[in-house]
């Protein structure tokens, strides 16, 4: 009896060493007074609750034995949810805008490496070691590239690293890189475009300037739709004045009325408006703008209908708006049939208190993830509370 206590306290402690990236439980002064007093990094998950590849990393990758064995033997680790609490603050500070984003930090709050984005085991542990060497750190990239270095790799390297969250230094490096391009190939174009943010940005005049190379790899359909895009999101950000939370419509219409007719101006208006309440928690204002909006859902298409389905099951509570989330979930299963929408019409029906519908599309929605090869845990948990 006495062997099989110590094999089996032997096995938990090997369940216990292989359970991947160990996360504090603290606040992040807590956690850079830890890492200082351990002459460690921090490393953080900036991660926000809705991000699809932050679910992915958690499942796939934090979990992996050679990830935790790393991470917890170099790094003070810390999860934060870069939209709730002191999450908010750092998101700012830190200058975070897409997720997930992974920050490397020292002791004294200074950020000196990040990277983003849904990562591999092996890429996963290898920009944890440039991290902790002082000459692949971003903040010594940043300076290699002041000095002058064009090496084509550095270059796509540093501009992937800097992209997301300080464009206009992104706009230098991308602008150094393409100037030594006779032609585009399809990676260079995705990194291009990925890098657009606003009209003002170095990135935007490569864009205009690079146009024929660009429809060489792209249709002339897409690149409009981009041009679009990203005008519509300079005026967005223009017009809306996030200290106040007010809109400035006239300016919003005068500026897209210059290349969309004034019904699409209001209709584009009304989306940003929207948009930005459900991002704000104004879920109201979000729920009567998105039902202004959806009266014709004809042409909307099934993703879209399913994402706003599932935004009214996370925040409203109005049964009237939960039934009428339901006719776009039906519409979106209507149009194409897939275990997200099935999903969606399942939490809604069980929202509502109709038991019977849920159960119906709850199974559904499980067989077709299991076709599909997709994780069904939640629907599953679901059903099992039916």
């Amino acid at each position: 009896m006495k062997k099989i206590a110590i094999l089996s306290s032997l096995f938990i402690g090997v369940l216990s060493w292989a359970q991947g990236i160990k996360f504090e439980d603290s606040n992040f002064a807590a956690i850079l007074a830890k890492a200082k007093k351990e002459n460690k990094l921090v490393f953080v998950d900036a991660y926000a609750s809705w991000c699809g590849p932050c679910k992915l990393m958690v499942k796939n990758i934090f979990p992996l034995q050679t990830v935790g064995d790393y991470y917890n033997s170099h790094f003070v680790n810390a999860k934060i949810d870069m939209e709730k609490g002191e999450g908010i603050g750092l998101a700012k500070k830190y200058n975070v805008k897409a997720f997930p984003t992974y920050l490397f930090i020292n002791g004294d709050g200074e950020e000196v490496h990040r990277t983003l984005g849904y990562v591999e085991e092996k890429d996963f542990i290898q920009f944890a070691k440039d991290a902790e060497d002082p000459n692949k750190r971003l903040t010594s990239l940043k300076q290699k590239f002041e000095k002058g270095e064009k090496d084509p790799e550095f270059l796509k390297n540093l501009a992937g690293l800097t992209i997301y969250n300080d464009a206009d230094f992104a706009g230098k490096v991308l602008d150094r890189y393409f100037q030594q391009k006779t032609t585009l190939d399809q990676e260079d174009v995705q990194m291009l475009l990925s890098g657009l943010q606003s009209t003002e940005s170095p990135v935007y005049k490569i864009f205009q300037s690079k146009k024929a190379d660009i429809l060489k790899i792209v249709p002339e359909s897409q690149y409009d739709r981009f041009d679009k895009s990203i005008k519509l999101n300079t005026i967005a950000k223009k017009a809306y004045n996030a200290d106040t939370k007010t809109w400035n419509d006239s300016y919003f219409i005068t500026e897209t009325e210059k290349f969309m007719t004034k019904e699409e101006a209001e209709k584009t208006l009304k989306r940003a408006k929207a948009s930005r309440a459900l991002k704000d928690k104004d879920i109201p204002a979000y729920e009567k703008l998105t039902l202004e909006l959806y009266q014709d859902i004809s042409k909307a298409s099934y993703q879209e209908l399913n994402s706003i389905a599932w935004n009214f099951f996370e925040n409203v509570n109005s049964k009237p708006s939960l039934q009428q989330a339901i006719v776009w979930a039906q519409e979106s299963v209507k149009k194409k049939e897939e275990y997200a929408n099935t999903d969606t019409l399942a939490n809604l029906y069980n929202k509502i208190g109709d038991k019977k519908n849920a159960k119906i599309w709850a199974e559904k929605a499980i067989q077709l993830a299991k076709a599909a090869g997709e994780d069904s845990t939640d629907t599953e948990k679901l059903l099992k509370s039916l």
